[in-house]
Order: C-alpha cells, then structure tokens, then sequence
C-alpha cells in the first residue's frame, strides 16, 4: 500500500514537473552560492576552481586565534592598504589591485567594522580604516559593551532585567579568543539555504496535498473506504507516504546543495565559533560552523515535516487540494508582511512560528528569548522541541480525522 500511494505522488506528470523544477532550482542556486572571484596583482577579476584556491590561500596565510597581536597586525595592514597610492587613486584598476592586497583579511576587517561600530544595529563599512594598532585591546570587550548599551537604551523595554542579565551573561561567556580560518564555503552555504529550504517545501507542498484529498477528486472514496483496510492500513499507509515523500525529496535537495557548494568552494573553518563570521557576531548561542550547519538542516526537515503533516490535516479534513497547497504559502510568508509591525509582542509570536524552522541560519542571529518558570531560553530550542513534539502527534490526528470520513 505505500508502495502504491507514492506512485500516485511520483509517477504523475505533475509530481515529475515539480522534482524537476526543483532540482533545476537547486543547481542554479549552488551556481550563485559557488559564484566568487579573487582579484589577482593586476587588478584583474579571476573566477572559477583557480579563484577558489587563489583566495583560500590568502585566507589560510591568517588562520589561527584572533588574539590581540594579529588583530593590530590586521589593523596595521589593513591601514596600510587604505594610505597606499593605488586605494587612494581615481584609477579603478589600481583601486582593484589594492582590494586584491587586502583579500586576506577581507573577513577579519568585517569583525572590525563589526567590533568598533559606534551603534550596536549600525554598521560601517569603513570603520576598520579609522582604527589604530591600540584599539586592538577591545576587540572582545566592545562585543560585550556594545550589547550592554542597546540593552539599556534602545532596546530597554524588549527584554526584562532577567533576559537582559542571560544575553549579557551569554556574550561574557563565550571562549575568546575566537578561532578563525577561510569560511568562504559554509558561509555561501548559509546565505543560500533558506532559499533551498523555503523552495523545497513548496514543492512538498504540492506534491502532499492531494494525498488525501485526492479520492474525493477522482470519486474513488467509496472504494477506498468500503474495503476490507480502507480505514486501516491505507490511511496509515497515506501518511507514510506523506513522512517519506518529505524525508526523501528534503535530504536530496539539501545533499545535494551542499555537495554542490562545499566541494567547490571547501569546508574549511566547520570548528570555528560562528562569531567569528560577521554574519554572525551577534550570536548569542555558543555553537560552531558546524553545528550550526547541523540545526539549519535539522531545523529545516522538522519545519518540512510540520507544515507538510498541517498540509495533509487540512487535505484530510477538509477533501480540498487546493486548500492544502496553500497552507505552506500561507506559513512561508505571512509571517514575512506581520514583521513590518514594530512590536515587542509581535516579535516574540514571530520568533515561534514554523517559518523560523525554515530559516534557522537567521533565527540564529535574532535576540528572541522567553522567560519559561523563572528560566529564561532561546526561541531556537524551543521551536525544535515544540514542532518535533507537534510532527510526532499530528500523525495520530490525521489517521482518526481520515478513518472517521464518509462517502457518498
């Protein structure tokens, strides 16, 4: 009976025209996430494998610990690039040769900016060409500081003093100093697996939502219902489909953009903190590329499974497809328009619902924390527990909403 109801799914012409724009969605976005360049000694643009290892090489030559001598030697390097004659230039080709020089600490200048910008929400692109070899003593005091004032200011009616004391307590307690090495691989992972993800469930979106509605459609529910395991075996046979129809085509769609990403561009810099990326220097979890690789995935296929099993409910209970199409459309973007609502409260609903599984690269970097019996937490922790809680009961409720339907 499994066997039969993902035949249903796969061998229709619209279940192949959807795995097939999703895959074709799939490599074009590994092509824009593998898409870099190094600038060479004449300023030229370089692409392909050969830029790769060109600017992995740069970026290797200051892998190590960010302690207080390299970032003055970055400091002083960078300075040193910025005052010379050909960053000074009109000339765009010595403009483009100078950047080349400064390759190597492309990243480690961003932590800079990141570090010494003057508002905690601001950011300064040419912050790090103001700074002298002496400010390298508050690298990490600055992380610190720089929290506690938006805490006590702007941010000063967000958080109570409980959930002001844990962020500030979880920025002191990080190991310094931060290990850095060339991230360019993981870092483009990043940046594109909330598209791959997002992209992914709307296409199990479609390819679930008529599993059980679907009967209704070809007026088949009399048989279906009327046999000896209708209400049984082929129900539970339905939402097996279901779970391995999402397990399946999720973990081949993200592999494979993964493979495609870190094979090209490398998977070095998997133990590094994540703060020491800009992209996240206000996390406040303590965790490493890789594991933050593990809960982007991991986040991903739990929010897969929970709004694809919502979708089958809604196909289930109420017999229309297009009902259970759009419920991912629905949890993807609403959520993206109520963000526009400056509010505290808005925030927090916000911060819990299914999306953030999709994109847990950026929930990761939000300051979403709840006060749950006088312990404060999270809100990744939370929505991991909370949805994998909710995929594992909704199986049971789909099966007594199906077996209970009548026929005509």
């Amino acid at each position: 009976m499994l066997r039969y109801e993902l035949e249903k799914v796969f061998l229709k012409a619209g279940g192949k025209i959807a795995l097939f724009i999703l895959f074709i969605l799939v490599g074009i976005t590994g092509y824009f996430a593998t898409n870099v360049f190094y600038v060479d000694e004449n300023g030229d643009e370089q692409t392909g494998p050969a830029a790769v290892r060109e600017l992995r090489a740069v970026q290797k030559e200051w892998a190590g610990y960010l302690e207080e001598e390299k970032i003055r030697r970055v400091i002083a390097e960078n300075r040193k690039i910025r005052r010379s004659p050909e960053a000074l230039s009109d000339d765009v080709v010595k403009n483009n040769i100078a950047y080349g020089w400064g390759q190597g600490i492309m990243e480690i200048r961003d932590l800079l900016n990141c570090s010494y910008r003057e508002h905690f929400r601001e950011y300064d692109y040419y912050r790090a060409d103001s700074l002298s070899e002496e400010d390298a003593l508050a690298f990490y005091t600055n992380r610190v500081s720089s929290l506690e004032e938006w805490l006590q200011e702007e941010a000063k009616d967000m958080f109570s003093e409980k959930e002001k004391e844990f962020l500030i307590n979880r920025y002191r307690q990080i190991q310094t100093p931060f290990y850095y090495d060339y991230m360019e691989g993981w870092m483009r992972l990043f940046e594109f697996s909330p598209t791959i993800i997002m992209i992914t469930m709307l296409v199990l979106g479609y390819l679930v939502a008529g599993i059980f509605s679907n009967e209704f459609v070809w007026k088949s529910d009399a048989v279906l219902f009327s046999s000896k395991y209708g209400r049984n075996k082929a129900v539970a046979a339905k939402i097996g489909a279901g779970f391995w129809i999402v397990t399946a085509v999720y973990w081949c769609a993200v592999l494979a953009y993964s493979a495609i990403t870190l094979l090209y561009l490398g998977a070095d810099g998997m133990n590094c903190p994540v703060q020491a990326d800009m992209s996240g220097w206000k996390c406040f979890y303590h965790i490493t590329v890789w594991q933050k690789y593990l809960l982007t995935i991991g986040g991903g296929y739990i929010g897969c499974l929970f709004i694809s099993f919502f979708s089958m409910l809604v196909s289930a209970k109420t017999k229309s497809t297009v009902l259970a199409v759009m419920v991912p459309v629905v949890l993807i973007f609403i959520p993206s328009f109520l963000a526009n609502i400056n509010s505290a409260a808005v925030s927090k609903i916000l911060s819990l619902l299914p999306d953030q599984l999709l994109q847990m690269e950026a929930a990761l970097n939000y300051f979403s924390v709840y006060t749950i019996g006088g312990k404060v937490v999270g809100a990744v922790p939370i929505v991991l527990t909370v949805y994998t809680a909710l995929v594992v009961a909704m199986g049971p409720v789909i099966y007594r909403e199906y077996r209970r339907k009548t026929f005509v």
